[in-house]
């Protein structure tokens, strides 16, 4: 691959990263990171599995951020990038079991365990506004 083409790549995908990071969530852009992070994260983790689709950029990510406005939000926020850090995204996969991988897809931890997870095929089909809703409810039921 030329390297003009990798760049353009990374400039396309960079905005994709900044919707989430912009609004304080962190990246985990490596297996190290992810393994330093979830598994020991104290009280509630959000963990955003976010992607170049569609239903990422119309409906997840608005979603999520929509969501972080809520009154009751989780303790630390986390993000990996499918299809960009693979192996990062396929470490904190390994925390969401029984759930195949989906990306975009949304979990929601607390002290290291799965207590709620958004699948994409429960993101592509509905609005922004649902997912934020969805996400809400669950911080009012597991972070408060």
């Amino acid at each position: 691959m030329s390297m003009s083409f990798e760049r353009y790549m990374l400039d396309m995908i960079q905005p994709m990263r900044d919707d989430l990071t912009s609004i304080g969530i962190t990246e985990l852009r490596t297996p190290e990171e992810v393994e330093a992070n979830l598994p020991t994260a104290k009280g509630t983790a959000l963990v955003v599995v976010n992607s170049v689709c569609g239903c990422a950029a119309g409906q997840c990510r608005p979603g999520v951020a929509d969501a972080l406005q809520h009154a009751v939000t989780p303790d630390q926020l986390f993000t990996v990038f499918a299809g960009q850090d693979k192996e990062a995204t396929a470490k904190a996969r390994e925390y969401f079991a029984p759930y195949p991988p989906s990306s975009p897809s949304i979990a929601l931890m607390k002290d290291g365990e799965l207590v709620y997870f958004i699948e994409r095929h429960s993101i592509e089909n509905r609005s922004a506004a649902d997912i934020s809703a969805d996400l809400t409810a669950a911080f009012d039921k597991f972070c408060g």
